[in-house]
């Protein structure tokens, strides 16, 4: 052993591993004692002292003795200890179980376990092992697209079992969220954490990744095999966190650009991002394209990363615009029109795309292989992707129609009646060259209306309805009136001092006919009436010719209060 080197590195290196094992032990049990785990060591220390072969093998199955007594005297000493421990883990999962119930304690357990954590770090172990492997046996450096296939191949290799493709899983989901966080952090800084400190991102890439893993049976395959495949489901799973990156700039871009905020760095940032998510999709695209045949299963696959360059540049154009608009003194006419038109096309392109993916499925379904995983895949994607995304499409255009449709049937006021009304528009406080009357008498922007109309059909001030615009503005359709304590005690003071007799006429809100006269009588009206028990006459007012309501006759306080409380019941009988 002292003369071969090799054998001195050897016995050098499981001695080191003995005292590893040793220490462990001791800090394990909670004790300095290390000479009782350290009998296993004694083979090795006899080697050392060169003790004959004999002797050494004698000293071996001592210490094979002595080591399992002490286990044996170990697990005697605690015998009961790992019945207790779960006794009370029993105890405290039942506890959870009827306070917060299984789903609770599933997700605690899962807190408590770091099971994410545990496979993305089993996973990055074995790619570093095959990273490294690769390099050790290689002398020559590798070129581009070596090391391309490198990196997928080494994917590869790391998911030929169930717990390696749940490592891989895991490690995608936290790969996509620490991008969509550097992409808040980007536009927002530190601002993206305080409004939102849990941004629950990144699981739906790593979803994606298994569902697709399983439906196309990715472990099953050879290596080079698993490699291609894997190149198009990073594909799709790169296009979905570009998706979601747009998600994230849309408002905080479009808001920076209708916003008075004259920061160049924050629109630099917006502006960047926004053109970096306009070029790598497409440019993904091609790529992909330069290594697979185009069919109309790849036109599906890179659909999601042109439709995002599309959408990016819909919202660069509605970011320029609003700039354009921040610029001038007069707003941009149709402003809300030509923005909805940009929305809509792109949102028509994704339905159109998502109708060809159901239609694509669908056929391979029925000509093709049927499985539960790929017809539950159709349905979902038909449902979510097509018939709400139809839904709330036709809803919305329904909506404007039947706003346009009112506002064309709204009479347009003249140079006289806006001179007239001489006020500003109520919803965007701006003065009106040219207005539109709604029924009720009220001038608004034939635009500010109709965007207020996609909203609800009532008057933006006092809130009637709008459906029926051929009605002549100012007649009728008024708002209901709020209740006024003192009007009611006025009405119940002059229905006290009306004859039994008299009827008036009212309209629909309950005032008095503009003539003011009772139905029998004509001209001046002068009635008494007699209180029963304390024979009280009243005098009535004299209503003018002009046809002004009665008025209640000058009387005490407490006295008038009285004669209205007891003809108050007279009146509800009759």
């Amino acid at each position: 052993m002292y003369l071969e080197p090799l054998s001195m590195n050897r016995f050098m290196t499981a001695l080191i591993g003995q005292l590893v094992v040793c220490t462990l032990c001791s800090c394990v049990m909670k004790t300095k004692q290390i000479w009782l785990f350290s009998a296993h060591m004694l083979p090795l220390l006899a080697r050392l002292c060169l003790v004959p072969l004999e002797t050494i093998v004698i000293i071996n199955k001592f210490a094979m003795i002595f080591t399992g007594l002490e286990v044996l005297y170990f697990l005697a000493s605690n015998l009961l200890v790992p019945y207790n421990l779960a006794k009370s883990a029993y105890r405290e999962l039942v506890q959870v179980v009827e306070v917060y119930g299984l789903l609770a304690l599933g997700m605690s357990l899962w807190n408590q376990l770091v099971v994410p954590v545990l496979f993305m770090v089993f996973w990055l172990v074995l790619f570093a092992l095959q990273i490294y492997s690769y390099f050790s046996t290689r002398d020559q450096p590798a070129s581009r697209e070596r090391l391309l296939f490198l990196f997928l191949t080494s994917i590869a290799e790391c998911c030929s079992t169930p717990y390696s493709l749940l490592g891989l899983v895991f490690t995608v989901s936290f790969v996509a969220l620490g991008v969509l966080t550097l992409c808040k952090f980007y536009l927002q800084g530190y601002r993206a954490f305080m409004n939102d400190p849990a941004m629950n991102r990144g699981m739906t890439e790593g979803v994606t990744l298994l569902i697709l893993a399983v439906q196309t049976g990715l472990i099953e395959l050879q290596v080079v095999h698993r490699a291609f495949l894997l190149s198009i489901i990073l594909f799709i799973v790169v296009a979905s966190i570009l998706q979601s990156m747009l998600e994230i700039a849309d408002p905080i871009v479009l808001a920076l650009g209708a916003s008075r905020d004259k920061s160049l760095w924050k629109h630099f940032r917006a502006v960047s991002l926004c053109l970096f998510l306009l070029v790598f999709p497409a440019y993904m695209a091609y790529m992909i394209c330069q290594f697979f045949h185009m069919d109309f299963w790849l036109l599906i696959i890179i659909s999601s990363s042109i439709l995002t360059s599309l959408q990016v540049l819909g919202t660069l154009f509605i970011y320029v615009l609003f700039m354009v608009e921040e610029f001038r003194r007069e707003p941009v006419e149709n402003m809300d029109d030509v923005i909805y038109y940009v929305n809509g096309t792109y949102r028509l392109l994704e339905f159109l795309v998502a109708l060809c993916v159901v239609a694509y499925g669908v056929s391979e379904t029925i000509f093709g292989e049927w499985t539960v995983m790929g017809s539950m895949i159709i349905f979902i994607h038909s449902y979510y992707n097509v018939w709400l995304r139809a839904q709330l499409g036709w809803k919305s255009f329904l909506l404007r129609r039947d706003a346009v449709n009112k506002i064309k049937s709204l009479p347009t006021a003249t140079k006289d009646q806006l001179e007239q009304h001489n006020d500003i528009c109520a919803i965007c406080y701006q003065d009106m060259k040219s207005a539109i009357i709604t029924p009720c008498g009220h001038f608004f922007h034939a635009g500010c209306l109709k965007k207020w109309l996609y909203v609800q059909e009532t008057c933006p001030l006092c809130h009637c309805q709008l459906k029926n615009p051929t009605q002549p503005p100012g007649l009728g359709l008024e708002p209901v009136p709020q209740p006024n304590p003192g009007a009611e005690q006025n009405t119940v003071q002059q229905q006290a001092t009306e004859p039994a007799g008299v009827e008036h006429q009212e309209r629909a809100g309950g005032k008095p006919s503009d003539n003011g006269q009772a139905a029998k009588g004509s001209g001046s009206l002068q009635d008494s009436v007699n209180v029963k028990d304390d024979s009280v006459s009243l005098d009535t007012a004299s209503s003018s010719e002009s046809g002004q309501g009665e008025t209640a006759a000058k009387r005490p306080a407490e006295e008038r209060e009285e004669v209205a409380t007891r003809d108050l019941g007279s009146c509800i009988q009759n």
